[in-house]
């Protein structure tokens, strides 16, 4: 089991910096800034195997529409550790650090297309999405990232919530797809159909590929048509006044399930 620690010295912070060049590619966040967000209201959360760091959370304090709330800027689990629930267990212990700090929401953003988050964040964490940013960060060229647009959701986890204290179950079996997912002559998914959401008294689904960047390397023309596709249909969603709750993961694909925004 991980040990999970708050770090808050210029030393411990250090820790995490291999890491994050390991997961994305990419130049560490210096220490200094890192330091400074941790004395002001941010949160550096680790995880430990053996004394080792295998894991991290990096938050800040944000401010909107006179809220304040942590922004939870980067999670990452080092690739041998991954599917043992520790990026899990970061933002529950996360949850319970910030709410001690005063904080009653964390906002943080991430591809709808990489379903591995989707599912942390939307199935078991009870979090919520209404929010579509298109090219949040711009062209971006790390590993994970290049290539595409960088399309995210918005997510917003309502600390103290009923959905999120006493883990709300979502009736999956009877929401009405709008699209579905085929496999082309090379086995690759595909995105079809039209169905657009016509009514407010039903839940929604939309299937999106289960390995995003698998489909990248074999056919990145491909993985393009998902993002525009499935960004068109989001959008609609959530300007048809749909959040999204859950995702569903299946053999070959996964679905988000889409129910009337609440809250």
């Amino acid at each position: 089991m991980p040990v999970i620690k708050e770090l808050k010295t210029m030393e411990e912070l250090k820790l995490v910096q291999d890491m994050e060049e390991r997961v994305w590619e990419m130049s560490p966040i210096p220490t200094h800034q890192t330091f400074t967000s941790v004395k002001n209201g941010g949160l550096m959360l680790a995880a430990f195997v053996d004394d080792e760091i295998v894991g991290f959370s990096y938050g800040f304090p944000g401010f909107k529409n006179d809220k304040s709330y942590l922004c939870s800027h980067m999670l990452a689990v080092d690739p041998a550790y991954r599917s043992r629930k520790i990026g899990e267990k970061l933002k529950w212990r996360q949850r319970e650090v910030v709410i001690d700090k005063g904080y009653d929401m964390i906002l943080w953003t991430f591809d709808p297309l990489e379903t591995r988050n989707g599912y942390l964040n939307l199935s078991k964490l009870n979090a919520v999405c209404h929010t579509y940013i298109e090219n949040c960060y711009g062209e971006m060229s790390d590993g994970m990232n290049k290539g595409l647009p960088s399309d995210r959701f918005e997510v917003h986890w309502h600390l103290n919530s009923p959905h999120v204290t006493q883990r709300t179950k979502i009736d999956l079996e009877h929401a009405v797809p709008l699209n579905a997912v085929r496999k082309n002559e090379d086995g690759l998914p595909v995105f079809v159909g039209e169905q657009t959401c016509e009514s407010d008294d039903v839940a929604y689904s939309l299937a999106v590929p289960k390995d995003f960047q698998e489909l990248k390397v074999k056919s990145p023309g491909l993985a393009l048509d998902w993002r525009l596709k499935t960004r068109e249909k989001f959008e609609q969603l959530f300007d048809a006044g749909y959040s999204a709750v859950h995702l569903k993961v299946h053999d070959d694909h996964a679905e988000y399930i889409f129910v009337k925004k609440k809250i």
